[in-house]
């Protein structure tokens, strides 16, 4: 009883449109003042404030604040032009390199709206030039935008671990090659788009030969720095010089020192907005986590997770049967709700029934994050969707006709990923 009464005045309180953050504790509280269950208003507060009080914590807003400032720093770029040296010339090479651009940038990110905009102020103004479909380029923005979550480092990830104590370097490593394969899907449909509707290949060779101009020599030493920055965040954490919420910090001071110094794209009085930028990101984002901590709490006294538990393993024998149904209501709830308060809300109460049918709990991550990530781009609410939009100067819904097809080949890449466990795990 007390465990439903949770559940039907969190929903009530979505349903009405009340935040999330509140909601969740709205929801905690009903069981212990109605009830007198799931512990007191006391452990509530106190569990609010460990929520809150985090040293892994801190890694959200330094790698949103890296992301923020690496945006502005023009990195973009000086990626895209690299990647339109090398595949420019084939069908569909401009396209694939907004598509590796996404891939790539994701890795300095770790945001899939953070990505959709850097990456789309720069590339849609150049596919428009080229007499690429204005709506059929916003889709393709939207959907690779949400490779950004899925390559590490991934904001996503980083809360994945906050809600469920599973390690951030094991689910950064799990999500490499699902997001290289999911990259590697939606390049293979642009080529057949461009292939069957054509391309304006005169307006490409002109534009390749002022970038080729330059040559490969001044597009790698503009492009090197930009290259460097996952490689010098990743490696520090798998060689073990520093934590993922250390390798938050080296982002920020590294993607100053580019900005600043190097690339000179960026100056000192910018500083105090790119921070007030992050707080305004991480602000909303901090209250739900911390809510989310005494949320959790409150599930575990009312027994609301044996609860679930008991219901999948009844109704559900093997572990893939689950996540197939799990997918489906990952896929639905990424349409209405944002990936940070899903995961911190789903993590937690499904990890536990996952584990109990021999489910790898970083391949869970993966697929859930995979699914949210299709999220971002779906209507009514997804971010990427609105970004894309805005930039395109057309209507979310308009963009989303366009962007079924990169959606459909995205579903048919996670359902290989949600298949074979061996993706998210064989480089742990």
């Amino acid at each position: 009883m007390a465990a439903l009464l949770l559940f039907i005045v969190f929903l009530a309180a979505i349903a009405i449109a009340v935040p999330i953050a509140v909601s969740m504790i709205l929801g905690a509280a009903a069981p212990i003042l109605l009830l007198e269950q799931g512990g007191s208003i006391t452990q509530l507060l106190n569990n609010t404030f460990s929520g809150a009080n985090s040293t892994p914590i801190l890694a959200l807003p330094l790698f949103i604040l890296g992301g923020v400032i690496m945006a502005e720093g023009g990195i973009s770029r000086r990626l895209f032009d690299l990647f339109v040296y090398f595949v420019g010339r084939l069908p569909g090479g401009i396209p694939c390199a907004v598509i590796l651009t996404c891939l790539f940038y994701g890795a300095i990110s770790g945001s899939g709206p953070a990505t959709t905009a850097a990456v789309g102020s720069m590339c849609l103004p150049f596919l428009l030039r080229l007499g690429y479909d204005r709506r059929w380029c916003a889709g393709l923005l939207a959907v690779a935008g949400g490779l950004g979550v899925i390559i590490p480092p991934s904001i996503p990830f980083v809360l994945y671990s906050l809600a469920t104590g599973v390690s951030t370097g094991d689910l950064f490593l799990g999500g490499i090659l699902p997001g290289i394969l999911i990259g590697l899907c939606l390049m293979a449909y642009a080529v057949i788009h461009c292939l069957r509707r054509g391309e304006d290949r005169e307006q490409i060779r002109q534009q390749l030969a002022m970038l080729e101009s330059k040559g490969l020599i001044r597009l790698l030493r503009e492009s090197f720095w930009a290259l460097l920055c996952p490689l010098i965040v990743l490696g520090g954490i798998y060689a073990g010089y520093f934590t993922p919420t250390e390798a938050a910090c080296v982002s920020v001071f590294y993607a100053l020192l580019v900005s600043l110094f190097l690339y000179r794209t960026i100056q000192l009085r910018d500083l105090l907005p790119f921070l007030r930028s992050a707080v305004r990101t991480y602000g909303g984002l901090a209250f739900v986590l911390a809510f989310a901590t005494a949320f959790g709490r409150v599930l575990s006294l009312t027994r609301a997770t044996d609860l679930i538990e008991a219901f999948i393993t009844n109704h559900f024998h093997t572990g893939i049967a689950v996540l197939a149904v799990l997918v489906v209501i990952f896929l639905l709830l990424g349409m209405v709700m944002d990936t940070g308060p899903a995961i911190i809300i789903l993590a937690p109460v499904l990890l536990p029934t996952v584990e109990a049918l021999g489910i790898d709990p970083v391949h869970f991550g993966v697929v859930l994050v995979c699914c949210l990530s299709i999220g971002l781009a779906t209507p009514p609410f997804g971010l990427d969707l609105f970004v894309a939009g805005n930039l395109a100067g057309e209507q979310p819904l308009a963009v989303a006709r366009r962007a079924l097809p990169f959606m459909l080949v995205f579903l048919l890449a996670l359902s290989v990923i949600t298949c074979f466990e061996w993706l998210s795990t064989c480089l742990l």
